[in-house]
């Protein structure tokens, strides 16, 4: 790196400034109501179910339940371009499909928390968490393509940075919340209530999006005027796989997306059963969450946007990486030594710095692999891939503990973590896309970005 562009990099306070801008600050406030879904369905879902006496493989391929987050990209072109009535008139389309969405979310998590499992209730419990998860899933697609309709390519980074900020602060509510509204350690209200008063958590982007308004949307289609419906389709659903994989190197780009996360997938499946058997209660796992994992998360959340700065996209992605591996022996230690609260509090916040960095880094991105007129179906397109790794590929982590046992398992998914790495050497060797940036071209399309020596200094990639 010339030393011409390290001169040109702000201090301190330029480097933290762009977090408290209007739209950084909207799209950390946005994250929170995106964050809280998946948590109910994986973490807090997998301790529930071992909480009732659910063994161990059963609750692996629970996570199978969250299979729309995998497919949303096949109706993400419909929520890209088919008006809501009335509402997207008055509000604008990403809102009127977020309203929708978060209405009838927050009345499927009271079903869902209502299904008991401990009551043979399988069947209606796995029935509600599918309802959840495709709710989840759609409100994902809106809220990721307005994220990135509302932020400039400059506040891109940190605009991400707040939202993974404000995504695992609603975790933390799902998390830690929900099991202190529950459990008999904390309010002692139950699963029922408890699940129902953490759909409230959709509130914040509510407000949130109709102060910041409508976003930079693209409807292609409505500029298109008259037009068949074959026209319609081609401009909706083909069109936008078209932009994307008509790029250098994008089937490794995929392939890169579904493996990158899947060893840190696997172990935060099963961190919940094993916390509940090692014997913490749970007060122990609020207690490491609140005090020790929220502040870390607040501090990997804060350095990622100049993580990614001054390191560039390649090395940050390479970096996270190694962290989450760390994050996956120190909880193997925290299984060798049994309830031991200091042990935990240092892996659960290890865990929370690394995810607060790594998750936003990942997520910058795939946002930068967005184009502008087509972001609902392309960023859903990438982040359905990577719900695969999450899902499918995460499944058998049950199994593994059980064969494996605790600490060995634990290792386990830090060798499952290296092939993404490897294949991010690869992809970074060959200059398939590793280091690109948001550039505008004359219709708002993603242009790659040219190689490091060529490329001026920016906040997403060198």
């Amino acid at each position: 790196m010339s030393a011409e562009s390290v001169a040109k990099r702000p201090g301190f306070v330029g480097a933290i400034a762009p977090y408290f801008k209007p739209m950084p600050l909207t799209a950390g406030i946005i994250g929170i109501s995106s964050g809280f879904p998946l948590t109910l369905l994986l973490a807090t879902m997998t301790y529930w179910l071992s909480k009732v006496g659910i063994d161990k493989s059963t609750i692996g391929f629970a996570i199978g339940l969250t299979t729309p987050y995998t497919l949303k990209w096949i109706w993400a072109p419909l929520v890209d371009k088919i008006p809501i009535p009335i509402l997207t008139r008055l509000v604008g389309q990403r809102r009127a499909w977020l309203y929708l969405v978060q209405a009838l979310l927050f009345l499927a998590l009271w079903q869902l928390g209502g299904s008991n499992p401990s009551n043979g209730n399988m069947g209606t419990f796995a029935f509600w968490a599918i309802v959840v998860a495709f709710l989840s899933a759609t409100q994902d697609i809106v809220i990721d393509a307005y994220r990135i309709e509302i932020l400039s390519d400059e506040e891109l980074p940190y605009g991400t940075a707040m939202n993974q900020f404000g995504y695992r602060l609603g975790n933390l509510i799902a998390g830690a919340g929900t099991i202190y509204l529950a459990s008999q350690e904390g309010a002692g209200l139950g699963w029922a209530v408890a699940y129902g008063l953490t759909g409230l958590a959709v509130l914040p982007a509510a407000f949130a999006a109709l102060v910041a308004g409508p976003g930079r949307y693209v409807d292609r289609s409505a500029e298109m005027g008259d037009r068949t419906f074959g026209e319609w389709m081609t401009e909706t659903v083909w069109n936008p796989f078209k932009d994307f994989f008509k790029r250098r190197g994008a089937v490794l780009i995929l392939l890169f997306v579904l493996i990158y996360k899947v060893g840190d997938a696997m172990g935060q499946v099963m961190l919940g059963p094993m916390i509940d058997e090692l014997g913490f209660s749970d007060t122990d796992y609020i207690t490491a969450n609140k005090l020790v994992g929220f502040w870390a998360l607040i501090a990997g959340s804060a350095v990622s946007a100049p993580f990614i700065y001054y390191l560039g996209m390649g090395r940050a992605l390479f970096f996270s990486g190694i962290f989450m591996m760390i994050t996956n022996f120190l909880f193997a230690i925290l299984a060798n030594m049994g309830a031991n609260t200091f042990m935990l509090g240092l892996a659960v916040g290890f865990e929370n710095f690394s995810s607060g960095l790594g998750l936003t880094v990942f997520v910058v991105y795939l946002s930068g692999l967005s184009s502008l007129a087509y972001t609902a179906t392309q960023f859903a397109l990438l982040s359905s891939f990577a719900a695969v790794g999450r899902t499918w590929l995460a499944a058998p982590a049950g199994y593994l503990a059980e064969g494996l046992g605790w600490f060995w398992f634990w290792i386990a998914t830090m060798l499952i973590a290296i092939p993404g790495l490897i294949l991010l050497g690869v992809m970074w060797k060959k200059g398939f896309v590793v280091n690109s940036v948001r550039q505008p071209g004359v219709d708002g399309e993603i242009v790659d970005a040219p190689p490091k020596e060529q490329q001026p200094a920016k906040p997403v990639g060198t």
